[in-house]
């Protein structure tokens, strides 16, 4: 095979926004060969992350990865953008760890020859954070730590809190991609990051209100109310929030409980201690990970009321997200409860969307799949559940409805 003539075209253009989908192509094959595609990208913290699949030219000597069959390797079928997220970590229990927005992450793409391993070509798709114009304000205001995203143009653009926690610090890849759909986001950090606590023992809600009265207040917001956004633990403080505050419209909650873990969380004079883990309740999987998924009791139960968080009291619109298959807990079990809890108190303003055999962290598409990693509350690494496919077809899905649901509610007048 001449090499010189065979080449990978990434369209429409090798620079695009992390959560866009791209058409990977390679010209100039031999007809009918087999050729290995194989993606890499290297995160953050160094640690590297690989794909790979086998596909067969067609008779023009072409792959169209978003037409042709993988035989092969990471993944098999018609899958446009599985060299993305069908990405594993070299380094066991890894999540994908994305400091800086304000460079691209970078994907390395390489199609080998299928029969001598030859290097046939490469190049290089540049997955960004930010739009073009947008600004990215670092805060440290009163109390507050954390970054805020403004979109370019006049605005004012509705408001949202994004509360994303993976042991603390501040992840902003999330934030970033919202903003660019015309939201102005405060990315909101609350342990380890710039003076905040490293191990809080308690956390205080009065620190979550003050950032949501900044926000309201930020000229270039649109109200009259804001939105939240969670995952995980983050979960039972957009709760409360969304619970105790005015001036919420709108809150999603990705798997996450409707009570109180972990730590005791304090708002005025009410002290809302953690739900307590029933131990025994902890497997093994065969591989020796730890399964906590049954741990977390049911906060409804008389002893565990003290830890739920009085959602009855919200007057917004929450959008709950639940992956059948998480492990960190049964999220979707959760997340019927609070519908109950809603139901049961004349409230119609939720809906649950649920997930086959998706884990625990649905992310911005098409981040790559984490199926393990180290828990903070643990200790240790745990496994967090789903299918690499399945899990990457329900971040697709849910980053649609959580751009369409803030859309919707935040251009109403409805508020708590």
């Amino acid at each position: 095979m001449a090499s010189s003539q065979i080449r990978i075209k990434i369209l429409p253009s090798v620079r695009c926004l992390f959560d866009k989908l791209v058409q990977v192509k390679v010209e100039g094959l031999a007809p009918y060969k087999p050729v290995e595609l194989r993606s890499k990208l290297v995160d953050d913290r160094g640690v590297t992350f690989k794909a790979s699949a086998l596909y067969k030219a067609d008779e023009t000597g072409l792959v169209d990865v978003s037409r042709a069959p993988s035989l092969g390797g990471s993944y098999t079928g018609v899958e446009p953008m599985g060299l993305f997220w069908a990405m594993a970590p070299d380094t066991p229990h890894s999540k994908i760890l994305k400091k800086n927005v304000l460079s691209p992450t970078m994907v390395e793409l390489e199609a080998h020859s299928g029969e001598t391993g030859e290097l046939l070509a490469s190049e290089t798709n540049e997955r960004g954070y930010m739009t073009e114009g947008m600004k990215r304000i670092p805060l440290q205001e009163g109390n507050i730590r954390g970054v805020l995203f403004i979109p370019p143009g006049k605005g004012p653009f509705p408001g949202i809190v994004d509360l994303y926690t993976f042991g603390g610090g501040l992840t902003e890849p999330r934030a970033s991609l919202l903003a660019g759909k015309g939201f102005i986001v405060l990315a909101l950090a609350y342990y380890r990051y710039q003076g905040l606590p490293k191990n809080p023992q308690n956390l205080n809600l009065e620190y979550f209100e003050e950032a949501v009265t900044y926000l309201r207040r930020r000229p270039e917001v649109k109200g009259p109310g804001i939105g939240i956004i969670s995952i995980s633990h983050s979960g039972a403080l957009a709760l409360s929030m969304s619970s105790f505050f005015s001036g919420i419209s709108a809150t999603v909650c990705i798997n996450a409980c409707t009570a109180n873990t972990v730590i005791p969380l304090h708002y005025k004079d009410i002290v809302m201690p953690p739900l307590s883990p029933v131990l025994e309740n902890v497997k093994f999987t065969d591989s020796g990970l730890i399964d906590i998924r049954d741990v977390v009791p049911d906060p409804t139960l008389e002893n565990n009321r003290a830890s739920l968080i009085p959602i009855e009291r919200a007057s917004c619109h929450f959008l709950f997200a639940a992956s059948e298959d998480d492990h960190n807990w049964n999220s979707v079990f959760f997340a019927r409860q609070a519908a109950t809890i809603l139901k049961d108190h004349g409230k119609e303003s939720f809906e649950v969307v649920t997930y086959p055999k998706a884990g625990h962290f649905l992310e911005v598409p098409p981040m790559p799949f984490c199926p393990s990693g180290f828990h903070a509350a643990v200790g240790s690494a745990v496994v967090f559940g789903g299918e690499p496919k399945t899990h990457s077809e329900a971040q697709l899905d849910l980053w649609e409805r959580v751009q369409e649901f803030f859309k919707r509610h935040l251009d109403s007048k409805s508020t708590c």
